[in-house]
């Protein structure tokens, strides 16, 4: 899914009027979820789990791949924290001209495009296995730059250097827990609903939320986020088609039509 979304609806017909949604995504990159929950009408929380910060490193790997990226032969972003960090320490995206770019989702092509960069390949599905399964098979010296979070899954460097590709991983930046108020908290167990955006925000929740309440309605941008609110011992309640921001708000819209509100106030994990 590319582009700028699907229309929003407006007045009496917006689904979320009257639903309180939590959103956990770090404070820098919870714009563009808030604007669109605010659009079909939800009063937003925010709860920021997680923040975003450099590599421990202070970004000596980054700067040295970036270096030398006409040494590769592909670059895989799994996400748009990764695209800022890398294109950071690129003067010129000229740069990428005999590169080819893989873009894990919707999201992280639009964080390139918007810098000027087009991805050569963005799989139908927006998870790393499906990035694996559309990825050309590999060649001798063939060669895959993947900058990434601190912490992640090994699913898309394991299933490349299975393809052929000689991969090399390097650390881009980090998610760190944040500190939440009493009264924050407080606030966000009276929403009808809250969304997670990734595993990271899953784990930043159960810190700060240990006894495992959660509004009602919990909804996750796809699978391998709502394997780690399963792993928290938490329940899914919608699970995002499309693998993104706008697809976790269409989701959440479509089961508002179909199940109306639910009643406020926290439940426990299941």
């Amino acid at each position: 899914m590319t582009g700028a979304g699907p229309p929003r609806r407006s007045g009496a017909a917006r689904p979320l009027v009257s639903w309180r949604v939590v959103v956990t995504r770090a404070a820098a990159q919870a714009a563009p979820l808030v604007a669109a929950l605010t659009a079909e009408g939800a009063e937003v929380i925010e709860l920021p789990t997680i923040r975003v910060e450099g590599p421990a490193d202070g970004g000596a790997a980054l700067r040295e791949a970036a270096s030398r990226l006409d040494s590769f032969d592909w670059v895989v972003l799994t996400s748009e924290n990764a695209v800022g960090r890398l294109l950071a320490e690129i003067p010129d995206t000229g740069v990428l001209g005999g590169v080819r770019v893989a873009a894990i989702g919707a999201g992280t092509a639009r964080a390139l495009r918007r810098r000027g960069v087009e991805a050569d390949l963005v799989p139908r599905r927006f998870v790393g296995e499906a990035l694996v399964g559309e990825f050309p098979a590999g060649f001798p010296g063939g060669r895959v730059l993947l900058p990434r979070a601190a912490v992640a899954r090994d699913v898309v460097p394991e299933g490349l250097r299975r393809l052929g590709w000689q991969v090399e991983v390097v650390e881009a930046y980090r998610a760190l827990p944040v500190e939440a108020s009493p009264e924050a908290l407080a606030k966000a167990r009276t929403a009808e609903a809250i969304t997670f955006t990734a595993p990271s925000t899953v784990t930043g929740y159960r810190r700060l939320a240990p006894s495992g309440e959660v509004p009602p309605v919990v909804v996750s941008i796809g699978p391998v986020t709502s394997a780690a609110v399963r792993a928290a011992g938490l329940s899914v309640t919608v699970e995002a088609g499309v693998h993104s921001v706008d697809g976790l708000v269409e989701a959440l819209v479509a089961w508002a039509i179909g199940n109306g509100r639910p009643g406020a106030g926290s439940r426990p994990s299941s």
